[in-house]
C-alpha cells in the first residue's frame, strides 16, 4: 500500500522535524496494539542521558532480502563518497555478516538484514538530526527505494546507527534469561543495562525475569508463533557488535 511506503519514509527521515518535536530531544516510540507487561517505574529518558546512549530497542530480526535488495549497494555507494561519516567504533560487522543466515546477505547484496525492530525505540532525535545520517536519508530518498522497494525505517535506522553512530551508545532493554557468555556478563556494558522492559509486537517478544512483570510474558520467550525462532537477531548483535 501507497500508505505503508509513505509511513516508512516519514520514520525514517522526516517524523524528527516536525513542528511540535522542534524543540525536544528524546522520544519514545509506542505503536498501536503492542503490549507491555512489565511496570516501567523509572525515567528511562533520564537513565539513556545519564548513560550517555542515543538508541534503545528491545527486539532485534532479520528483515525480508526481497523487500531490499537495493538498500546496502545504495548505501556503499553513498559511503564512497562520505568515508568520514562512518564512525571509527562502528557496528559494521552486525550489518555485514554472512555466517548466520548467509542466503539473506546473498540476497540483500551484502547486508545481513539484521535490524532493530523500530516499533519500540527510544531515542535521541538529535542523532537522526545530525549532518552524517541527514546527508544517509538524503542520499536514500533520492534514489526512490522506499517506494520502488519498501525500505523500511527499522532498516535504515539500523544502517545509520550501526554506521555513525558509537555502538557503545546503542542499549538494548534486555531479557535477563537470553544466554549471554560469560565473559560478556562481566562487563560493564551489561551489568549497568536495565532488565525489566516486557514487550510484545505480534508475532515477538521481549519477556524479561523481574517480579515487576505480568505472567503473560513468559520469561525468555521470543515468539509465540511456530518457525520464526531463526528471526531472532540479537545473538548477531552481542557478537559482532560487542565481542570483535
Amino acid at each position: 500500500m501507497s500508505s505503508y511506503h509513505q509511513m516508512c519514509r516519514w520514520n525514517s527521515g522526516k517524523f524528527y522535524h516536525h513542528p511540535a518535536l522542534k524543540d525536544l530531544r528524546w522520544y519514545w516510540r509506542v505503536e498501536p496494539g503492542v503490549h507491555f507487561f512489565c511496570d516501567v517505574d523509572y525515567d528511562v529518558f533520564r537513565y539513556m542521558e545519564d548513560n550517555d546512549k542515543l538508541y534503545g530497542f528491545v527486539i532485534n530480526i532479520y528483515d525480508s532480502p526481497q523487500s531490499i535488495e537495493t538498500l546496502w549497494p545504495q548505501t556503499r555507494e553513498f559511503l564512497a563518497e562520505h568515508q568520514e561519516y562512518i564512525h571509527p567504533n562502528n557496528a559494521l560487522g552486525w550489518l555485514t555478516d554472512s555466517k548466520n543466515r548467509p542466503e539473506h546477505n546473498m540476497k540483500a547484496n551484502g547486508y545481513s538484514t539484521c535490524h532493530f525492530w523500530s516499533n519500540f525505540e527510544v531515542g535521541d532525535m538529535n542523532f537522526w538530526r545530525s549532518k552524517p545520517y541527514e546527508d544517509y536519508f538524503e542520499h536514500l530518498d533520492k534514489v526512490g527505494g522506499f517506494f520502488y522497494e519498501r525500505w523500511g525505517d527499522a532498516p535504515v535506522h539500523s544502517l545509520g546507527l550501526g554506521l555513525f553512530a558509537d555502538k557503545e551508545k546503542i542499549h538494548w532493554y534486555l531479557s535477563s534469561l537470553f544466554p549471554l557468555p560469560p565473559t560478556l556478563l562481566m562487563t560493564p556494558l551489561i551489568r549497568h543495562r536495565f532488565r525489566d522492559i516486557g514487550y510484545q509486537h505480534i508475532p515477538y517478544f521481549n519477556c524479561p525475569n523481574s517480579p515487576k512483570c505480568k505472567k503473560r510474558c513468559k520469561p525468555g520467550m521470543f515468539t509465540d508463533a511456530r518457525g520464526l525462532d531463526e528471526e531472532d537477531c540479537r545473538a548477531n548483535w552481542f557478537e559482532m557488535a560487542h565481542m570483535n
